[in-house]
């Protein structure tokens, strides 16, 4: 058996790379950590830290295929960030015009749980501490 010590990152290609850089990090408060345009590919890759811990590198390349977003679509399901507040969360996005699909409840945790996506309808899950 493998023997993996965390996740390093997750990898997201955006199709507004402009549009995508904020949501990510002015919406969700992701830092960046590095910015890079790759002048052979046309592709910007952003790294992204969650409270000083490298999480995501999001890519822009020209004319990427789209992909089946939904939540129970084949393949990853979601990002899911933990939250202390849902309810602060959920008005802070809806001030920015992002809406949260209605909240739920976790059956097997009780926790409270609700979902948003990024701009190019990546199912991101906000799950309540």
């Amino acid at each position: 058996m493998l023997q993996l010590s965390h996740i390093h990152h997750i990898a997201i290609i955006c199709s507004d790379y402009e549009k995508s850089k904020q949501f990510y990090t002015e919406i969700l408060g992701l830092k960046i950590i590095n910015e890079v345009f790759r002048e052979e590919r046309q592709s910007y890759k952003l790294d992204l830290a969650l409270n000083n811990n490298y999480c995501i590198e999001l890519f822009s390349f020209p004319n990427p295929p789209e992909r089946v977003s939904r939540p129970e679509a084949c393949g990853l399901r979601h990002l899911a960030f933990a939250v202390e507040n849902l309810d602060k969360n959920v008005s802070f996005l809806n001030s920015k015009n992002i809406f949260a699909e209605p909240i739920r409840i976790d059956e097997l945790t009780q926790k409270r749980f609700t979902f948003i996506s990024d701009p190019d309808l990546l199912p991101i899950e906000l799950y309540e501490l």
